[in-house]
């Protein structure tokens, strides 16, 4: 059966421009319909800048309708309306004053894909938010529906007087004109590793990062983990969007008389890029590039050698040590293994209570968070009943913003006893 595919660029003509959306359609419609749909032939709907919501209801209707898979992606930038203060997608002829009128409903997005069947929908995003909007979706995660799984990011405003570039839609584009589509969450994975560098370039808070988690009172859970960029150095850590930063911390020297474990291709902190006394680059971009080159056992190593080098010098608990314990966490996240990530944000957590961080600290909860996360990734039951026990013991002492994290935990406990 022939898929559906929707490409839907949108953003406001003249000074309220914050992204430059329309600017990847060129790329994604260079990529095959089938690749882009992932069937064997499918159609391809383009919208380009569309003047008016009727418009962009209409053809998101005739794509909802259309038996098959639906793979949709929305370019663009959320604004909310005065009167009701819900999220709307800006269109050519949106002002603050005329949201209301002129741009499109995200609920309509909602409401048009809650009927599909379940499986045959996947909707990419990449939206940037102006202030009132980004603060809105800080208690309000952007959803597509119970049956629609949706990936990318929202990101905040981008600095005054500037027009920021859709580089995780680019990113997904640039990945699919290779010919191989991977699964969508493998793609989404991928994109964000690509554009890691832009948000260390980037001051401000880091993006709310969409990803589809398992169903629970009708919402996802666990929630996704905000993406926390691996290049992000310790004194300027990535932040969530309305939690506090961490305290500051400096950046560990580089560990002496040190040499690369055997068959390791990383180089050590102070000898990579050493080049006529020049100074050595941040070790934060050695790891970036590894993860690149889906070299990620190197970039664990490198991680975990200078975390042992904030230990010596700094001491155990130090903000040094749990910034490259987090970094480790975030790599296997990366890598695909969530075990090893779920024991790293789970002895992240750990140590931060042992330092005498408060249970309800944003870090600490944070932390549990993701490994919450990753947890329910995790396939073999036997590791998945392990972790999940000292997962529990964690969220009796830290249950998090979000009511019934501990009794989910329980519950999925009680059904992996039933798996051998």
């Amino acid at each position: 059966m022939p898929g559906t595919v929707l490409l839907l660029a949108a953003s406001p003509v003249g000074r309220g421009c914050l992204v430059d959306a329309a600017s990847v359609l060129p790329i994604l419609a260079a990529v095959a319909p089938p690749v882009l749909s992932g069937t064997e032939t499918a159609n391809v709907v383009e919208l380009a800048d569309p003047l008016e919501p009727q418009a962009v209801l209409t053809r998101l209707r005739a794509a909802a309708t259309a038996p098959g898979p639906l793979t949709m992606f929305v370019t663009g930038q959320l604004q909310l309306d005065r009167r009701q203060r819900l999220p709307h997608l800006a269109l050519a002829r949106t002002t603050p004053a005329t949201v209301r009128y002129t741009a499109f409903p995200w609920r309509w997005v909602v409401d048009e894909l809650r009927l599909r069947p379940p499986g045959s929908t996947t909707v990419f995003v990449d939206l940037h938010a102006d202030t009132d909007t980004w603060e809105f979706l800080a208690g309000r995660p952007l959803t597509a529906g119970p049956s629609t799984e949706l990936y990318g990011r929202v990101a905040p405003p981008p600095s005054r007087r500037t027009v920021a570039q859709p580089a995780y839609m680019r990113a997904v584009a640039t990945l699919l004109r290779s010919g191989h589509r991977p699964s969508p969450d493998q793609l989404h994975q991928q994109a964000l590793t690509r554009i890691a560098g832009e948000e260390n370039a980037r001051p401000g808070a880091a993006d709310l990062v969409l990803a589809p988690g398992r169903a629970w009172a009708g919402q996802p859970w666990p929630p996704a983990p905000e993406f926390t960029t691996v290049t992000a150095p310790p004194h300027a850590p990535a932040r969530p969007p309305h939690p506090p930063v961490p305290p500051s911390v400096s950046v560990p020297t580089a560990p002496s008389g040190s040499s690369a474990p055997s068959g390791s291709s990383v180089q050590l902190p102070g000898q990579a890029g050493r080049r006529g006394g020049s100074v050595s680059p941040d070790p934060h971009e050695e790891i970036t590039a590894a993860v690149r080159d889906g070299r990620h056992e190197d970039a664990f190593a490198l991680a975990a050698r200078w975390e042992r080098e904030a230990l010596r010098t700094h001491g155990s608990g130090s903000e040094p040590v749990l910034h490259w314990m987090e970094v480790r966490a975030d790599l296997a996240m990366f890598a695909g293994d969530a075990e090893r990530s779920c024991r790293g944000w789970l002895a992240l957590a750990a140590n931060r209570l042992d330092a005498g961080q408060a249970p309800g600290a944003p870090e600490v909860e944070s932390a549990v968070d993701r490994a919450h996360h990753q947890w329910g990734r995790i396939d073999d039951p036997a590791r998945a009943r392990e972790l999940g026990a000292e997962l529990a013991r964690l969220r009796q002492r830290v249950p998090g913003r979000r009511e019934g994290a501990l009794d989910h935990v329980r519950r999925q406990l009680s059904q992996l006893q039933t798996q051998t």
